[in-house]
């Protein structure tokens, strides 16, 4: 299996924990990350004030947030894909959290 090299080049935040992602192949990405915002990294970012405080760090090419959250890119391109199981396993860190 091969790990997709992509560096995200700009985004918007388009609704609640929604986010349109655009990548340096030229494509973009609406991404819903509500159902992964669980856990200790992830879960401050349900309070909307954290969330939006997102930004773009060119030097790795990914989204952050001052807590230290961030998501790989490839995981943010390949959205569709990976959002079921990455939901899955944040329902996990929920418990662990817990």
């Amino acid at each position: 299996m091969t790990h997709r090299i992509c560096r995200v080049v700009d985004f918007e935040i388009t609704g609640p924990y929604r986010l349109r992602v655009r990548f340096d192949d030229l494509s973009q990405q609406d991404v819903d990350l509500e159902p992964v915002l669980r856990g200790e990294l992830y879960g401050p970012l349900r309070d909307l004030a954290c969330f939006n405080t997102v930004a773009l760090d060119s030097e790795v090419g990914t989204l952050v947030w001052p807590n230290g959250a961030d998501f790989d890119p490839a995981t943010l391109h390949d959205w569709p894909v990976c959002k079921r199981a990455f939901a899955e396993m944040a329902a996990r860190w929920e418990l662990v959290s817990a």
